[in-house]
């Protein structure tokens, strides 16, 4: 009986095992998953021997071969007790075998806590904390070993996460430096709002700590990948406009998933950033539209490694806003359901001496490709305007308006529905305030300021964009959403946090000069006119502007005819600035 139950369970089990993939987990990285696909295949090995054990007991042999005859006979009156113990035996045995490895290297090799190994606390017991310190396990060469965890959850206190204690909430973060001599802070926490984010960095700063580091936004929500190569450096972005910033991702997706999507002036700030987050929510195609080919083969370096499941989903586009044939062309081949226009030349004092080329970008390129939406019926067309277009003081300001007047004429005229979403500045974007300041740091100062009570409206990049995808999904038919930026922040003030930041004094180490005020700038920004007024949206931080300010589609088609008729490429723009004067309300030309 003995020799006979063994060669079925040599025939049976491994051929089991291996059909359910067994044989090629990879020891050294076994897990829970693995772990539960070995009892999954054990059990079905278990099932297949008792059913055959079962016919053998319930069927007359006379049937089979007489050769077979004494094997059965054999198998007679098997014990079933034997299926699980074998079940119970044979699953310790292959789970051991296959965590033999990954014990080894992960808990038995010991670390010696020498110089040149960096002790890290972690901030922030969570998943993204746990994901951390396996990869830290994993990877000890990388020289950070974690010691301590720190979570303001008091039920986490005193707990251990693989092996590492949860010493106390944030706000002894200090103290858990000191005591175990840590050279590196990781902070596992991404929803942080800068504000508690500047009280670790500094607290961190304090200690001497070497390295502090945040783990980076997560773009892909299905398969969050967080580990010890992905890690960043704190931004100075963050640490002075980042904001928790809640979406309603499920509504999102409903609006992106499986959708043909366009956006145009997709390698700059606003639009490689949307292009990153509409990826996250698989689109059936992503056509990316912009006339710099470098900024688009960067972003497609970008988007190759943060998600390679979409290389064949991507079409980049080179191609000019001015250009009507190629745009046309573009959405004749890509008929997308939703646009995000974001190409436009967005430089206040650059545009103050070149109206022309912002007429033809910000006017006419908006006409264009609000028109071809139309024509190719586009669900939803998303402008991306700005605070500067409300009571304009610059050409910028005033051609953005007037391209909002655009997307609210067009809304009357077809099924595209047309949304515009006004925010102020972004952290970090091209030729903003902080790369201005960070150049300046660089060359030891002074950092200029045009006005001592200068104010703007601040925001990351990634806050932004987020909120503008959840206004877009709230959006209906002629509607101009405001982003709620929070409170504004003085731009001397910021200079000098920025130069605190960096270890310096200011006025002392670094000085701070005033340098007057440029063409075209305000001294603060508004987000509505006066003929406006905000009611409340789904979201708390997005807002729809109501005023009776708009022209119908005749009125849109006759300032294009009139823009057409004068000289934009002529140096002086005094007639632009005029006309502009005429057709956008409360535009005073500074």
């Amino acid at each position: 009986m003995m020799l006979a139950a063994t060669l079925v369970f040599l025939v049976i089990k491994p051929v089991t095992f291996f059909i359910s993939g067994i044989y090629r987990i990879t020891w050294r990285y076994v897990g829970i998953r693995d772990l539960f696909n070995l009892i999954k295949a054990s059990f079905v090995a278990q099932l297949i021997i008792f059913i055959l054990l079962l016919l053998n007991r319930m069927y007359d042999p006379q049937y089979l071969p007489v050769e077979f005859h004494t094997f059965i006979q054999y198998l007679k009156g098997f014990p079933r007790s034997v299926l699980g113990i074998d079940f119970v035996l044979s699953f310790v045995m292959l789970a051991g075998f296959r965590l033999s490895k990954r014990l080894y290297y992960e808990i038995l090799v010991k670390t010696e806590y020498s110089d040149f190994v960096n002790k890290a606390i972690i901030v922030g017991a969570g998943n993204t904390g746990e994901m951390i310190l396996r990869d830290m396990s994993k990877h000890r060469s990388l020289g950070i070993v974690p010691v301590a965890f720190v979570d303001d959850d008091i039920i986490k206190t005193g707990a251990y996460i693989h092996g590492v204690k949860v010493i106390g909430r944030i706000s002894e973060l200090k103290d858990a430096v000191i005591t175990y001599g840590a050279t590196a802070v990781i902070i596992a926490i991404p929803s942080l709002n800068f504000k508690d984010l500047r009280k670790i960095y500094d607290v961190a700063r304090d200690t001497q700590v070497k390295t502090i580091k945040i783990v980076p936004r997560i773009y892909d929500f299905q398969r969050p990948n967080i580990s010890m190569k992905s890690i960043e450096e704190i931004s100075i972005e963050d640490l002075i406009g980042r904001q928790v910033i809640e979406v309603d991702f499920h509504e999102i997706r409903g609006f992106l998933e499986n959708k043909v999507i366009l956006v145009t002036g997709a390698g700059g700030s606003i639009g490689s950033e949307l292009s990153k987050q509409i990826c996250a929510f698989d689109p059936s195609l992503l056509v990316l539209f912009d006339i710099d080919e470098t900024e688009l083969h960067n972003l497609q370096l970008k988007l190759a490694y943060l998600f390679p499941c979409m290389e064949n989903r991507l079409r980049f586009v080179v191609g000019d806003l001015r250009d009507e044939k190629r745009l046309e062309a573009t959405l004749k081949a890509h008929p997308p359901h939703t646009v995000f226009h974001a190409a436009a030349y967005k430089h206040v004092p650059m545009m103050e001496s070149n109206e022309g080329e912002a007429v033809k970008v910000n006017i006419f390129g908006t006409y264009s490709l609000a028109r071809f939406a139309v024509k190719y019926e586009v669900e939803k067309f998303v402008l991306i305007s700005t605070d500067k277009a409300v009571r304009p003081t610059s050409v910028m300001g005033a051609t953005k308006r007037i391209a909002e007047y655009i997307c609210m004429a067009f809304n009357d005229t077809g099924a595209t529905r047309f949304v515009s979403v006004r925010f102020g500045n972004v952290l970090g974007s091209r030729g903003s305030v902080l790369p201005i300041f960070l150049e300046q740091l660089r060359r030891g100062g002074p950092l200029t300021v045009t006005h001592e009570e200068v104010t703007r409206f601040f925001m990351t990049v990634q806050e932004a964009v987020s909120l503008v995808i959840q206004a877009a999904v709230i959006g209906t038919g002629g509607d101009i959403l405001v982003l709620d930026m929070g409170k504004p922040v003085k731009i001397i003030e910021l200079a000098g946090e920025l130069i605190k930041i960096h270890g310096f004094k200011p006025y002392e180490d670094i000085d701070i000069k005033i340098v007057g005020m440029r063409p075209g700038e305000k001294i603060f920004e508004e987000t509505l006119t006066s003929r406006e007024e905000s009611n409340a949206s789904r979201h708390k931080s997005i807002f729809i502007a109501k005023g009776d300010d708009k022209y119908d589609l005749r009125k849109i088609e006759e300032i294009i005819e009139t823009f057409t008729s004068i000289n934009l490429d002529a140096i002086e723009g005094d007639m632009v600035k005029q006309l502009l004067r005429r057709y956008v309300t409360h535009y005073t030309n500074l």
